[in-house]
């Protein structure tokens, strides 16, 4: 496992004494101090979205994918932006279009003159955080080009399967599906993502202090990410994934994932359910949500923080539900509260 690095830029506190003999409770400590300071580093770019910078992260820390879902000018894309300014690995950006073709994204082969033969040019998904921006301005065609790289981590040119680097994480923007011009996703590929989240409008003192520094910015309508210092390399994010997947998880704390997930496929109001990736998903989540705390293992409330980003996007609202006008979060909301937690 690689080791986090020491970085002279981090805030450093000296572990309690008694862990102090503990390696492996100093390398928890150190993981989650790194990914503390990155979530401060997020927060000073992207303003009021505190909730989104986090599941954003939680995702990174899960080796997970994530929709975020909002109108133009929230600040989707300089999230996405600011993670690749902190992140020293490659970063690739795909703006999806009507007319993007499936080779765009994956690459194609190529004849050579000079040699006469077909090489294989590489695509932009060829990296480690790839952003599609606009995900659902493609046709379904394109957007399944993305399906094998997101669960197998390779891409299959001319029968040649190609892997990706590692870590590797989608990191797809979207429009509401009720705007003009817009795709609706195909479910097995929003079964992908890990996390579906939703940003909201900024309230009224945080919308004044993002115009108050937007205006006073050199670019005309957009925060910069420039001044954001990069904090960790490809292997120390595969470092803190480690770390994150060793935390000790009680069986009890299992067990309430895995009926939450259950749940929603005999919950009244849902004509469809969530799919075993909703449980992995849960306990993926609710590991790395322990790590960003600082916690020695995974609660209960680990498990619920990150249980309406992980299912929202796998269930599906009965139609007279919809007609009520009730949303599929305030369903789920109803059976996070009556599906019982453990107590530890």
């Amino acid at each position: 496992m690689s080791e986090i690095p020491e970085n002279d830029n981090l805030p450093v506190q000296e572990p309690p004494a008694a862990t102090s003999s503990n390696p492996q409770a100093q390398q928890r400590q150190r993981a989650s101090q790194l990914a503390q300071a990155l979530r401060a580093e997020l927060r000073k770019a992207v303003i009021g979205q505190s909730a989104v910078i986090d599941d954003v992260l939680t995702a990174l820390i899960a080796g997970g994918h994530v929709l975020v879902e909002g109108v133009p000018g929230l600040g989707k894309t300089l999230l996405v932006r600011a993670l690749a300014r902190c992140f020293g690995g490659e970063f690739a950006r795909i703006q999806f279009t009507p007319d993007l073709m499936p080779s765009d994204v994956t690459g194609h082969a190529v004849y050579d003159m000079q040699s006469e033969q077909f090489k294989l040019r590489k695509g932009p998904v060829f990296t480690n955080l790839l952003l599609a921006d606009e995900i659902n301005r493609a046709p379904a065609k394109t957007q399944a080009a993305l399906l094998e790289v997101m669960q197998e981590r390779q891409v299959t040119l001319e029968g040649r399967a190609l892997p990706v680097q590692l870590p590797f994480m989608v990191l797809a923007t979207m429009n509401p599906i009720e705007q003009e011009g817009t795709y609706p996703l195909p479910e097995a590929e929003l079964d992908r993502f890990m996390l579906k989240l939703r940003m909201d409008y900024p309230q009224q003192d945080e919308e004044l202090n993002m115009v108050r520094q937007v205006t006073r910015s050199a670019k005309a309508d957009m925060l910069e990410v420039s001044p954001l210092r990069t904090l960790l390399q490809a292997k120390d994010v595969l470092a803190l994934q480690k770390i994150a997947s060793d935390l000790p998880l009680d069986d009890q704390v299992l067990d309430y994932a895995v009926r939450l997930a259950r749940a929603t496929r005999s919950w009244p109001g849902l004509a469809m359910g969530a799919g075993p990736r909703a449980s992995i998903a849960l306990v993926r989540g609710a590991r790395a949500r322990a790590l960003l705390r600082g916690g020695d293992f995974v609660l209960p409330d680990d498990i619920k923080s990150c249980a309406l980003a992980v299912l929202r996007h796998r269930v599906r609202l009965a139609p007279e539900l919809d007609i009520e006008g009730l949303s599929v979060d305030q369903v789920l909301q109803q059976l996070l509260d009556q599906v019982p937690a453990p107590r530890l």
